[in-house]
C-alpha cells in the first residue's frame, strides 16, 4: 500500500477518526483482516463474520503494531470509523450472506474506497498495469501462470488463492506499492454487475475471459446470463488507442462473441487452433503426470517450446491466455515460454499434485468444483493412471454447488466422464440427490463405487484400497508408480482434508521439478 496518513484515509473512506487516533500517523504497511498477521504500520480491517467479530481484536492488532483499525463502531483505540452499509434487497454476494446489519459491508465499503484510490494513484502516476481475469473455470490457475510470466517483466502482485470477490479483490489491490508494475486481478461473479463493480475498483488495462460454463448456473439461470456477467470485464477496458487489450478464448463461442462489447483491441487464443487465433498451440503431448508439452505460436516471433509443470490438458488453454498477456505487455515470446515452463501452481488445493514415497499420486483439486473443472480433473486422473498399467484410479468426489435445477443431471454426467477415462473406483462424499445420481450412474458403468458421509469416511475407504495390491498385478512392491487419487468438490465440503490425510506431513516426492 502507498503511505497515507490516517487523516487522508478518513477523507478517502468517508469516515471519522476516533479520539485516540493521531491524524498525522501514517499507514505504511499492508491491510490485514487477521490481527496475527499485522505488521508495524499496517491497517487492521475489523471485519465482522459469522463466528468472530474483528472489532474484538482491535486492541491486539494495535499491540502488534497496527497504525489504526478500520471499524464501524466506537473502539478505545486509534481507528477510522465508517458507517454501516445495510445490504440491498436480493443481494446474493458473498459478503451479504452473514451480514444482517451491514457492519461487514460498511468496513468493506471503506476498504474498497481506499483500494480504488490506491489503484488509480498507482495507475496514473506510477505506471501500474492492471490485468483482469474472469471465467467459469480456470481463473486461479491462469492467474498463477500470468503472475509467473509478468514477474519476469517487473514486480507483480496477484491474489493469494482465490481472493476474487468483493472482499478479496480490494484486499489484493492494497498489496500494491509504488514499486508494483503489474496487478493480476482475478474477478468472480454471483450476479450481474459484480464484475463491473470489481473493475471500477481497479480499472484493468488488459482483460482476459477464459470461458463461460455452468458455475453458478442456479443463480444466473442460463449460460447466456453468465456470459453477460463475464463480458462486463471487456466492457470496462479502455479504448485500443489508450492501450486497452481484450484477450478472448476463441474455443468458446460465447467468449469470442464478446469482441462486439469492447472498445479495446481484441486478441484471441486457442488450444484447438480455431478461428485464426493469434495465440495457439501445436504438437500437444502429455507426460505420465498429465503435464503438457507444446509449441507456442504468437504474432511476435518464432514459435517457442513450452513444457508445463502444472497438471492437466486444460492447462494448455490457460497457458495460452497467460502467453497472450505477456506478449501484449511487451515481453519477448522466448521469455514468456521460459516463464511458463518454470511456473508452478502456488494456490493451495488447485491441481496440486504430489507422489508419496510409496508411489501413490494424489491430485488435490479440492478448493472448488463446477462441471467444467470436474471434467478437466477427471481427464487428468484418467490420463495419469493410464500411464501406469494395472494401477487403480480413484476419484473422491463431492457435490458441485450452485447448479440449480440441472444439478442432478450434471452429477450423473460426471459418471459418464469417469467411464470415458476408465476410472476404476469412485468414492462419493455426502448423502444428497446429487451424489446419489453420480453414484447410481457410476454403478451402471461398472465402476467400483463407495458412498460415505464425510471426508473422514472417504479417507478411510481410500486408505484401505491403496493398502492392498490390485488383483492380478505382479511385482507391485517394486513398481515405482502406484494408484492415483483425485480429490475434488466444492470448497464447503472441506475435502482437502482427505488429501492432507493421504499425504501425512506433506512428505512428498516433488512432481514439480
Amino acid at each position: 500500500m502507498i503511505p497515507l496518513t490516517l487523516e487522508r484515509i478518513a477523507e478517502i473512506t468517508g469516515g471519522r477518526l476516533s479520539p485516540e487516533a493521531d491524524p498525522k500517523t501514517q499507514v505504511t504497511s499492508f491491510v490485514e483482516f487477521d490481527s496475527r498477521k499485522i505488521t508495524p504500520g499496517g491497517l487492521f480491517i475489523a471485519l465482522p463474520g459469522s463466528r468472530v467479530d474483528g472489532h474484538d481484536f482491535v486492541p491486539k492488532a494495535i499491540e502488534q503494531g497496527a497504525a489504526a483499525a478500520l471499524v464501524t463502531r466506537e473502539v478505545s483505540s486509534p481507528a477510522i470509523i465508517v458507517d454501516k452499509a445495510p445490504p440491498k434487497k436480493g443481494d446474493n454476494s458473498d459478503l451479504a450472506v452473514n451480514d444482517p446489519d451491514g457492519s461487514a459491508a460498511g468496513v468493506v465499503a471503506g476498504m474498497t474506497k481506499l483500494a480504488a484510490y490506491v489503484a488509480r494513484e498507482l495507475s496514473t502516476n506510477h505506471g501500474l498495469t492492471i490485468v483482469g481475469i474472469t471465467g467459469s473455470a480456470g481463473k486461479t490457475s491462469t492467474k498463477d501462470l500470468i503472475a509467473a510470466v509478468l514477474s519476469r517483466a517487473g514486480e507483480t502482485v496477484a491474489p493469494p488463492g482465490s481472493f476474487n470477490n468483493e472482499i478479496g479483490h480490494p484486499y489484493t489491490v492494497l498489496r500494491c506499492s509504488e514499486d508494483t508494475d503489474f496487478l493480476v486481478a482475478e474477478m468472480s461473479a454471483r450476479g450481474i454487475g459484480h464484475i463491473a463493480h470489481l473493475a471500477k475498483i481497479a480499472p484493468p488495462k488488459i482483460g482476459v475471459v477464459l470461458n463461460v460454463g455452468s458455475a453458478h448456473l442456479g443463480e444466473f439461470g442460463s449460460r447466456e446470463n453468465i456470459a453477460l456477467a463475464k463480458g462486463e470485464l471487456v466492457e470496462a477496458l479502455p479504448k485500443a488507442a489508450d492501450g486497452g487489450v481484450a484477450v478472448l478464448n476463441a474455443d468458446d463461442d460465447l467468449v469470442s462473441a464478446m469482441h462486439t462489447r469492447t472498445q479495446a483491441r481484441v486478441v484471441t487464443f486457442s488450444a484447438e487452433g480455431k478461428n485464426n487465433a493469434q495465440y495457439y498451440a501445436t504438437g500437444v503431448t502429455l507426460d505420465e503426470l498429465a503435464r503438457a508439452t507444446f509449441t507456442l505460436h504468437t504474432p511476435a516471433g518464432e514459435p517457442q517450446q513450452v513444457r508445463l509443470n502444472v497438471f492437466g490438458a486444460h492447462q494448455v488453454s490457460n497457458a495460452l491466455a497467460a502467453a497472450a498477456v505477456g506478449v501484449e505487455s511487451g515481453m519477448d515470446p522466448a521469455v514468456v515460454a521460459e516463464a511458463l515452463s518454470q511456473a508452478h501452481s502456488v494456490s493451495v488445493a488447485r491441481m496440486d499434485v504430489g507422489t508419496r514415497p510409496d508411489g501413490v499420486t494424489v491430485i488435490n483439486d479440492a478448493y472448488n468444483a463446477n462441471p467444467e473443472s470436474m471434467r478437466a480433473a477427471i481427464a487428468a486422473l484418467g490420463f495419469t493412471a493410464a500411464a501406469r498399467p494395472g494401477v487403480r484410479s480413484i476419484a473422491v468426489l463431492g457435490e458441485m454447488a450452485e447448479l440449480g435445477g440441472s444439478s442432478t443431471e450434471e452429477h450423473a454426467e460426471l459418471a459418464d466422464e469417469l467411464a470415458r477415462y476408465r476410472v476404476t473406483h469412485l468414492v462419493t462424499v455426502g448423502f444428497n440427490d446429487a451424489t446419489e445420481a453420480l453414484a447410481t450412474r457410476a454403478v451402471e458403468h461398472g465402476i467400483d463405487t463407495h458412498q460415505v458421509a464425510d471426508a473422514d469416511g472417504a479417507a478411510e475407504v481410500v486408505e484401505k484400497l491403496i493398502a492392498q495390491p490390485p488383483a492380478g498385478v505382479e511385482g507391485w512392491a517394486e513398481m515405482r508408480h502406484r494408484d492415483v487419487v483425485l480429490v475434488k468438490a466444492s470448497n464447503a465440503l472441506r475435502l482437502w482434508a482427505v488429501a492432507e490425510r493421504l499425504m501425512p506431513g506433506n512428505t512428498l516426492i516433488s512432481d514439480k521439478s
